[in-house]
């Protein structure tokens, strides 16, 4: 089968792997995870990188980090992995959710300002949900698909309305607004490093933000709060969050052809969007001129969603659908959903992602070409 987007285990991998299972280094400590962080560092421009064990763990310590407790708000986005709600409700916070944009599909920031403006107060320096007086500390805007919305807008608003901003930048590695790194806007941003990512170290995710005391504090919370390198002495509450030495040697090797794979991401888009041009009513998701993203999965968005993932797949060439919006799924129908025409439910019905591997070959992605052209 042809994998929707498989890892790409090229460069340094087996030779960086092989020194940790010879040196004995396997764990969470080791040259490699310090490696991996100032690679990861150096490349998003961000003076400081934690390594944790997913890009969920990432979040979920963000968000400790820049305060959220329980009872509390987070702003975020109806189309988003489940991940990014998951780690709101870890910290005993619950999601509120703000409906996509139909065209670049991020956040609808038109309908995240007019939210603010109507349905929240502010007191003291802080944000509050008018109806029931909760406080909203953060938002966490998500870059679906390595795209990235208008940063500058999204920045003025949170000041504007006291809110910190967390990135779930996930799928994002190697995507830049205005010259600007994602993760890079906010107090802290994440990447993930699942098996489908543009990179992957099996499963791992990174915490990088400007601010040292908080990155230590990342680190600290992410080890168990071991407090002592000998005695097992522990001041707080800690967490397994570690990311093992292994996995930061694969992120090395990883890091190291990262321009290649973002390359070659953009030849794959590239390719698609000259095949399906004048095709039916398929579209890509709109690309502003400040955004230079990574197209990490490339997704279209056509009528024939299903009659398209249905060949795809009886082709052996892996396709998915969108994700179900967060409103949709049972444990958080309950919570705030701001929308007007509800774009959300529309792109999960219309959208699906295609085969997208950095080593898929021309041939296939013609098959992939051909197969979806079959069906207008």
């Amino acid at each position: 089968m042809e994998l929707l987007s498989g890892p790409n285990m090229g460069g340094n991998v087996w030779k960086y792997v092989k020194d940790c299972l010879d040196t004995g280094w396997v764990s969470s400590v080791g040259a490699y995870v310090d490696q991996f962080e100032k690679y990861t560092a150096e490349f998003t421009g961000s003076p400081f990188a934690v390594a944790t064990s997913s890009g969920t763990t990432a979040l979920h310590l963000c968000l400790m980090l820049a305060g959220v407790n329980e009872n509390d708000y987070v702003i975020t986005q109806n189309i988003t992995f489940v991940a990014t709600c998951n780690a709101i409700r870890y910290t005993g916070a619950q999601p509120i959710l703000i409906d996509a944009d139909q065209k670049d599909w991020q956040m609808d920031l038109n309908l995240l300002e007019q939210f603010l403006l109507e349905e929240t107060v502010q007191q003291n320096g802080a944000c509050y949900l008018k109806k029931d007086g909760k406080r909203i500390p953060v938002i966490m805007p998500v870059h679906v698909l390595g795209n990235m919305c208008n940063m500058d807008k999204l920045i003025q608003l949170a000041n504007q309305y006291h809110l910190t901003v967390i990135e779930d930048s996930t799928e994002a590695l190697g995507s830049f607004y205005k010259g600007k790194h994602a993760g890079t806007f906010g107090l802290m941003g994440t990447f993930s490093y699942n098996g489908n990512k543009i990179i992957t170290t099996g499963g791992g995710g990174m915490i990088v933000s400007n601010d040292e005391s908080l990155a230590k504090k990342a680190k600290h919370l992410s080890t168990q709060a071991k407090a002592d390198a000998f005695e097992y002495l522990h001041d707080e509450v800690g967490y397994n969050y570690r990311l093992g030495n292994v996995a930061a040697a694969m992120g090395v090797s990883q890091m190291e052809i990262l321009p290649s794979f973002i390359q070659r991401k953009k030849e794959i888009i590239s390719y698609y969007k000259n095949a399906f041009e004048n095709v039916g009513d398929i579209q890509f998701q709109h690309i502003n001129d400040d955004v230079n993203p990574n197209w990490w999965m490339p997704t279209i968005c056509t009528s024939k969603q299903k009659e398209a993932l249905k060949s795809l797949n009886q082709q052996q060439l892996q396709s998915r659908p969108f994700w179900i919006p967060m409103n949709q799924l049972p444990m958080f129908n309950n919570n705030f959903y701001y929308h007007q025409n509800d774009c959300s439910s529309f792109l999960y019905q219309h959208c699906l992602s295609i085969p997208c591997s950095t080593y898929i070959t021309d041939e296939a992605m013609e098959k992939v070409a051909n197969t979806i052209k079959q069906l207008f």
